[in-house]
């Protein structure tokens, strides 16, 4: 009789992956946070203050997702036996609303200043913002590392919204310094909100994909049910599904059909490299069949 192989490429318990520059990154920006809505109290820059709101937020966003790591580290249990990895998809997720909801903040509070400016210190506000912007891309290269991480993708939105806002409140300050033209300074926060919001709607689309088990952006059912079948040994595979175990970790799930059982011990191996080597799939459980099946069915 078939027997049902449950395989893993790595260990149950996930790695550290993101979690200690997350940490870093946090403990960065709220020291930072910690001064610059001073700065743009004192200057007057709703540019910059726009960018302090953000980097306030961002370093709470940045602590939840190094918490998300952190409990996704932990091993599985008898109440949950694939772990805790879906907290880093959903701290993704709320850290994308959350942007959502700085974007409409910052609008509304831009719109307000495009029809009543107010006078802004220029070169005062160039200057916090030039440091604001140093912070974040420092910020920037301790994630970089982490770009299949959706915990992390979603860290990264936060600061490299602030990166942007930082360097609109530059802009907008150096503008001002020389020209007078405080107009600028809410026509940045306009620029800096379009951009954010498209990210943030984008990672929001793929969190909620994620938790409801669709398949993991970039892979093809149809593309890894082809590549499976082309293992030799293998006649077809059936019954096939792929999904998010956490911000990193993807499964897979399916019935392959073999010509034969004696070979299956060489053949599980073989399917095992495959989808970790070419998709990237380390939990895999596959239900080895004999006789003839469709190439791909799910």
């Amino acid at each position: 009789m078939a027997e049902l192989h449950h395989s893993h490429g790595h260990p149950h318990g996930p790695a550290q992956g993101s979690g200690p520059a997350l940490r870093a990154a946090a403990a960065l920006t709220i020291g930072f946070a910690a001064v610059e809505p001073l700065g743009g109290w004192w200057t007057g820059s709703l540019a910059l203050l726009s960018d302090a709101g953000h980097m306030v937020t961002d370093g709470a966003a940045l602590a939840l997702g190094a918490l998300a790591a952190w409990v996704a580290r932990r091993p599985p249990s008898a109440r949950h036996s694939y772990g805790l990895g879906r907290a880093e998809i959903f701290a993704a997720l709320l850290n994308a609303a959350a942007m959502l909801l700085i974007v409409a903040l910052i609008g509304h509070e831009a719109f307000l200043r495009f029809h009543q400016p107010a006078p802004v210190n220029g070169g005062a506000a160039a200057l916090i913002a030039l440091a604001g912007l140093v912070v974040n891309v420092l910020i920037l290269r301790r994630l970089s590392p982490h770009t299949h991480d959706m915990n992390a993708r979603a860290a990264r939105l936060h600061v490299v919204g602030d990166a942007l806002g930082s360097l609109a409140a530059l802009i907008s300050g150096v503008v001002i310094a020389i020209g007078g033209w405080t107009a600028i300074d809410p026509i940045a926060s306009f620029v800096i909100c379009a951009l954010i919001a498209v990210s943030a709607l984008r990672l929001t689309r793929e969190s909620l994909h994620a938790l409801m088990e669709g398949v993991p952006r970039g892979l093809s059912v149809e593309a890894i049910g082809r590549e499976m079948a082309s293992v030799e040994g293998v006649l077809s595979v059936h019954d096939l599904h792929v999904w998010m175990l956490s911000g990193t970790r993807i499964a897979l799930s399916a019935h392959v059909v073999v010509a034969s059982m004696v070979h299956w011990d060489r053949t599980l191996p073989a399917l095992q490299e495959r989808l970790r080597d070419k998709f990237r799939i380390d939990h895999v459980t596959l239900q080895p069949e004999t006789g003839a099946r469709p190439l791909v069915r799910h």
